[in-house]
This record gives C-alpha cells, structure tokens and sequence, in this order.
C-alpha cells in the first residue's frame, strides 16, 4: 500500500500537520523535530505530492545514472555512453530538440546502502529515468529494497534500465520479504513490468577465457577475485571454475581447498591485484598463469610479477577483463574479454529516455568476445 502523510507522522511522532510543514518549508520547525520528520521520509520512502498518476504527469529532466566509481574505466565509459544519448550532445537532438535531459552521475562507492538513498532522492526529484549500472550484491534484505525502490520510481513514471545488472526478477529470486529497509509490497499490489536490463555473459566469457589458457597448457591457474557478496565477481569466478571442471583441472570445484587456496578475493583496483598476485605466489610458487577479475587487477598483478623478477608471459601468463582502454597499450597487451561497455551505456541512454524499442522479454545478453593478445602463452617445459 501507499506510504501516506499520516504513516510519516506517525514514525516521527508529531502531527500530520507538522509534516506538511517540514516538506513545504512553509513554516518554522525546530530543527530536531524536523531531523526526525525527514528520517521517518526515507525510512517509508514517502514520496511527496502523493500519487502515482500525479507524478508520472510531472517528471522532471533529470536522468539518473548510478555507478560504482566513476573513476574506474569500466563505469567511466558506461556513464560517458549513457550520457552521450540524453543530453545536448548527440545527433538526435535535431530530431528531438525537446526531449533533451540532464544526466546527474551518483557515485555509491560500492554501498548498497548509498545506492538506496540516491534511488529515493531521484524518486523525490521525479527524475525521468534512472539507470542502474554494473552488478550489485547479493543479500537478500538490499535486493528485497531495491526491487522496492524501482517499483515506486517506474509507478510514478521513471523508466528504469539495468546496465551491465542481471534482471530484477533474476536478482530477487529468494530476495527476503522485508529488511532494514522496509518491506516489499504485497501479492496485492501490481508490481507493473520489470526494468529492462542489457546484461553482460560474465560467465561465458570467464569461461572462454580460462578455456583459452588450458588449451595453452596451463594447469596451476591462480584466480583474481572481485568482492566476494557481488553478482559480477560470481558470475566471472562461477565461469573460470567451470572450465577448470570441464578440464579436470585443479580448483575447478567450488568449496574445495584447492579451489580456495587457488582464489584471492579483493577489490577491483590496481592494489588489490598487486597484493593479491603476491598471495597467490605464496599460496601456489608453482603457478603459470593468472586470471584477474578485471583490467586494472591485472595490471597491479603484472606489476607484482615483475618484482618478483617474472617474465610475462614467458614464466607466468596474465590475462584480465573487461579490455578497458588501456589494455592493449599495455606491455604486453594484454589477453582479456571485451564487454561492449560504450554500446551499451549508449544503448542504455536510448531505452531510458524511450527511443529505443525494449528488447523481447525486456532483457538482452550482450557478448563477451575473447581478446587472445601477447600476455598469454604456453607454460614453460
């Protein structure tokens, strides 16, 4: 059911009037009762000016792009991609010179929490869309939230897409009914069609990847890990083990100690792979290769390796993901797994402002194509 005023006062324990007062900023309130009234908003989500019909009438020209760190590449060059088709910038502005919007980045820094809140900011501000890019962590109580949050944004008429994110109804599959965050809306409630969402084959792609190292010879195949809690590290890390299975070859099977002594969980910067190239080395002396989960983790654990007086890839292979830009400029270039990140943030841009037909089943798998270059090689004899 609808969050209304009185819910708010309510939670905050003052008087309906109080509230509207808090939200019209049209009389004085004391600053801790009006701290409590704006509490009590977040935590309903009450969205003001009440109804659904009446804000799908009244959304604003603002466009909601949520990234992780717009300072690494991967989310970087979505967000250019996105923003490239909404705003004043593209060819289609003289076919719709009206429909121009304003992209505002909201960078979560990874926190599921902070991804929430920006979500309820733009339900307030009536963006026109919001996109939702890269993968996301998998607890049940945020994705219960989440899946709460883009309902009320697309009720009241704010397209939502998910960039590069599995679908909604796959992300909250045995999602609990509730959480910290409030509770998901009943069987009663229509929940409308899901976002649309352009996916990346994480899996397949990890798995063509690892593939093409055990078809070099490889066998000691030490993994890079992203953050263990999220879609996108479990996808890429479920598709490496299944090639290593498929081969018969060590750390292929999930929970056994040789699969985690053979993986090295971290985040997905330059540090994390430097430290982590180096307790691989402890864990394995043995190793010939290593899988990084993205571009950037490779390059931190090349340059580990060469510390440790390795030759790339004569005495060790590296191979990242993603091919960021910087991948074939690096030396080596890099072997890696290209994900059309530019084509689909530009894609995404164009379903969020609804030029562009949603795909059938409003989802869409975008390949991940292997990129064979000069930092993989046959092990050494």
């Amino acid at each position: 059911m609808s969050v209304t005023l009185a819910d708010v006062a309510a939670r905050a324990g003052v008087s309906a009037a109080t509230v509207s007062r808090v939200l019209n900023g049209n009389y004085p309130v004391a600053g801790s009762t009006r701290s409590r009234v704006l509490r009590a908003v977040d935590e309903l989500e009450y969205v003001v000016n009440g109804p659904a019909s009446a804000l799908a009438a009244a959304t604003s020209d603002l466009v909601g792009v949520l990234v992780n760190d717009i300072a690494d590449p991967f989310f970087g060059v979505m967000a250019s991609a996105i923003q490239s088709q909404i705003g004043p910038a593209g060819d289609h502005d003289a076919e719709a010179p009206h429909g121009q919007k304003m992209a505002i980045i909201c960078n979560t820094g990874g926190s599921p929490e902070r991804e929430l809140t920006y979500l309820t900011l733009l339900l307030r501000q009536r963006a026109a869309a919001v996109v939702l890019t890269g993968g996301t962590v998998e607890d049940p109580d945020h994705l219960g939230a989440l899946a709460t949050r883009l309902r009320r944004l697309e009720a009241g008429g704010t397209r939502v897409v998910l960039c590069g994110r599995q679908p909604l109804t796959a992300a909250t599959d045995g999602a609990a009914p509730g959480g910290a965050h409030g509770p998901v809306p009943g069987p009663e409630e229509d929940p409308g069609p899901a976002p649309v969402a352009l996916t990346f084959d994480n899996f397949g792609g990890a798995r063509r990847l690892t593939g093409h190292l055990l078809d070099l010879g490889h066998r000691r195949i030490g993994y890079l890990a992203g953050p263990a809690a999220r879609t996108t590290t479990r996808q890429r890390l479920d598709g490496h083990r299944a090639a290593l299975a498929a081969a018969g070859a060590a750390g292929g099977e999930a929970g056994t100690p040789e699969a985690e002594r053979l993986t090295v969980h971290g985040g997905y910067d330059r540090a994390s792979g430097y430290d982590g190239a180096l307790e691989l080395l402890r864990r394995e002396p043995g190793l010939t290769a290593v899988v990084a989960a993205n571009d950037t983790v490779a390059l931190g654990a090349c340059a580990a390796l060469r510390e440790r007086a390795l030759r790339i890839p004569e005495d060790i292979s590296v191979a990242g993901f993603d091919d960021l830009p910087f991948a074939i400029d690096a030396a080596p270039a890099l072997t890696t797994v290209r994900i059309p990140l530019h084509e689909a943030g530009a894609r995404a841009g164009r379903l969020a402002l609804g030029r562009e037909e949603a795909p059938a089943g409003r989802t869409a798998t975008l390949p991940a194509d292997l990129m064979v270059r000069a930092s993989t090689a046959p092990p050494r004899p």
